[in-house]
């Protein structure tokens, strides 16, 4: 057989040439990308797809950086149906304008990518005592990110250019005064209104359903009382906290780290500096820059001369005014507080000395240092703990491909159970019960992810027990899970929910007469005013004396036509009845003192930028066809009431 293919090669080759090729042609390379596991595609921005694993990831990473910015945040509002679909709208919208970007050949040059880099006081706290970026750290801060230092690098890249698309509306829109007061005015204007409500409750005890009436309503609303499909499993994680777990160090390495980098665990050095600015921002013409360096030269010679004299000088000469008054003393400060360019020439400087002239952005800067506070080394005892695990994640990150490489064939090979995955890898099995293909309120973390369910309520799953394959939902985090017991969804018996359905038949049919009396009425009283309304209250979206007049009651008393006074106004509240207003006079809004009249057009401008940059990113979906194939998750009643408040 080998002989007969090592002699026909080309024939083979040829061969192989007309199966391969109608193959792409066939299926395309996206579609070998989708067999490979790309994930499902949740969106499409022109010809650029976004995959289920890249909404997860995202989310993953916004829900972290919340966490870290809120520790107190209840983390099941983060795993809720909608802040997931918010997550999808930003990925959208970051791809839409980097689209928009590279339309318009916007581009980040180094140089700023560089300054951008080195004004971050994440990257800044990577630098070690010499001023020097720690590249391993900077390796490990990438990677907890998910991405290489190159792909770190090429996303603020990205950041920058896509900032510029942006800035193109919100820092040229502008508010006229005259505009902006108006709009204010007419959006604060005071309405005097007489309110009648009708509700439910008043006329809860009219309906007495019966027999026939309490079936008609379950048959008609089955979907009300259906029990939902529900899941016990068991489950495995694989994520770099799990290997670390399994990694034992050796001592001589954890010495070996802590005589490498004692200096920069121990802290970092500060100095203590001060200096004489000469004003010369960038926007400055080119003699005037010629002048302001001219001035700090003479300055320079002159302290030089007589250094003695430099808090004297500043005090005369400094143009920084907040530390001109002190004799230019800046007190004490570490890497990654100043620009660059005066942070090299500080730390280059040894106590007392004073440095050239430093050009920023600033201007021009003469610098004298008076003081080094270098941080006490610390002891390896002292520090054992942070260098276990940092060399614990160090390890995890290289080993993790191996392990995952290990749990993926694992979970396929043994798909009758978790068990044995779990104790030779050393993962801690877990359980949960009652789990719904559509996440509740009490799943949260994995048990709330839309993928992680989809696969565990597949048809394979379901039927067959078998392990779902091994899930990547985020970086460096692999998950797989098994069903043991389940429960098909189905409609309750009337016998068990009886009591339940006579409740919502009365207050649907409250509902329906409380509204049926309040148009009655309100086409009555237009006719016939009658003389017994409430007593007048006044409404505005500032102020009002009535704190239940609010949400779509309040909006609907606003947009009543106010140009023949009284006006009538009828609001469906849905299962909270029917109100009827009478507005009877309209006033301006109450004078504002100039301070809060400056922040409110303030405010107005941002609003006005906002609403174009919003159309503008609106044209720019239509342009690149944007569409999102997940259906966007029902507004809940706490949905609505927040966003009205």
């Amino acid at each position: 057989m080998f002989d007969f293919v090592r002699k026909h090669t080309k024939w083979m080759m040829f061969l192989m040439f007309l199966l391969i090729i109608p193959a792409f042609v066939l299926v395309g390379v996206d579609g070998f990308r989708r067999i490979n596991g790309a994930g499902d595609i949740v969106a499409k921005v022109g010809s650029v797809s976004i995959t289920q694993a890249e909404w997860d990831a995202a989310h993953k990473n916004e829900v972290d950086r919340m966490r870290a910015s809120m520790p107190n945040l209840d983390v099941k509002m983060l795993d809720s149906a909608p802040a997931r679909y918010a997550t999808l709208e930003r990925l959208v919208r970051e791809r839409v304008l980097t689209e928009a970007a590279q339309d318009a050949h916007l581009s980040t040059s180094d140089s700023r990518l560089a300054r951008e880099l080195q004004q971050d006081s994440t990257i800044a706290s990577l630098r070690k005592p010499d001023g020097s970026l720690d590249i391993e750290r900077y390796r490990q801060f990438a990677a907890s990110q998910g991405l290489s230092p190159e792909g770190f690098e090429a996303r603020v890249r990205n950041a920058l250019s896509v900032k510029q698309v942006e800035n193109g509306f919100l820092a040229t829109s502008f508010s006229p005064k005259t505009l902006a007061d108006v709009s204010l005015n007419a959006f604060f204007e005071r309405r005097e209104v007489q309110l009648a409500r009708f509700t439910p409750r008043d006329y809860a005890s009219k309906v007495n359903p019966g027999d026939v009436d309490i079936d008609a309503f379950y048959q008609a609303n089955a979907a009300l009382f259906q029990a939902p499909e529900l899941a016990n499993i068991e489950y495995l994680m694989l994520d770099l906290e799990s290997v670390k777990k399994s990694i034992i160090l050796n001592e001589q390495d954890l010495k070996s780290y802590y005589e490498q980098n004692v200096s920069r665990l121990s802290g970092k050095e500060e100095r203590r500096a001060s200096h004489i600015l000469i004003s010369a921002p960038k926007t400055a013409s080119e003699s005037d820059r010629q002048n302001a360096r001219l001035r700090a030269d003479t300055l320079l010679a002159e302290v030089r001369k007589s250094p003695d004299s430099f808090a004297e000088s500043a005090r005369k000469n400094s143009q920084d005014p907040g530390s001109a008054p002190n004799g230019g003393d800046l007190d004490f400060f570490g890497r990654g507080a100043m620009v660059k360019p005066f942070e090299d020439a500080a730390f280059s400087l040894k106590k007392g000395e004073i440095s050239a002239v430093v050009e920023s952005d600033f201007g021009f800067h003469i610098i004298k240092v008076t003081d080094v506070k270098a941080p006490k080394q610390k002891s390896f005892d002292e520090l054992r703990s942070g260098i276990e695990s940092d060399l614990k994640t160090q390890q995890a990150q290289r080993k993790f491909a191996e392990v995952a490489e290990t749990f993926t064939n694992a979970v396929y090979e043994q798909s009758d159970g978790l068990k044995p995955i779990a104790e030779r890898l050393k993962l801690e099995l877990k359980t949960a019960n009652n789990l719904q293909r559509k996440a509740n309120s009490s799943q949260t973390g994995i048990l709330s992810n839309p993928k992680f369910l989809a696969a565990i309520f597949s048809v394979d799953s379901v039927e067959k027990k078998r392990n779902t394959e091994a899930l990547e939902l985020a970086p460096n985090q692999l998950v797989a899970g098994r069903i043991t017991q389940y429960t098909a969804a189905r409609t309750l018996p009337l016998t068990e929910v009886r009591a339940n359905v006579r409740d919502r038949l009365i207050a649907s049919r409250s509902a329906e007469m409380a509204r049926a009396e309040g148009i009655a009425k309100m086409a009555a009283w237009k006719s016939a005013a009658p003389a017994s309304l409430p007593e007048s209250a006044l409404v505005s979206r500032g102020q009002s004396q009535s704190k239940n007049i609010q949400g779509l009651l309040l909006d609907a008393i606003l947009r009543a036509d106010p140009i023949a006074l009284p006006a009538w106004v009828g609001v469906d509240l849905g299962s909270q009845g029917y109100a009827v207003a009478r507005v009877t006079k309209i006033l301006p809004r109450d004078a504002v003192v100039p301070d809060t009249a400056m922040q409110e057009r303030n405010q107005y401008a941002q609003w006005v930028a906002s609403a174009e940059n919003q159309a503008y990113y609106n044209t720019l979906k239509d342009r690149f066809k944007v569409q999102i194939k997940v259906t966007r998750p029902a507004r809940t009643a706490t949905d609505s009431e927040t966003a009205t408040e």
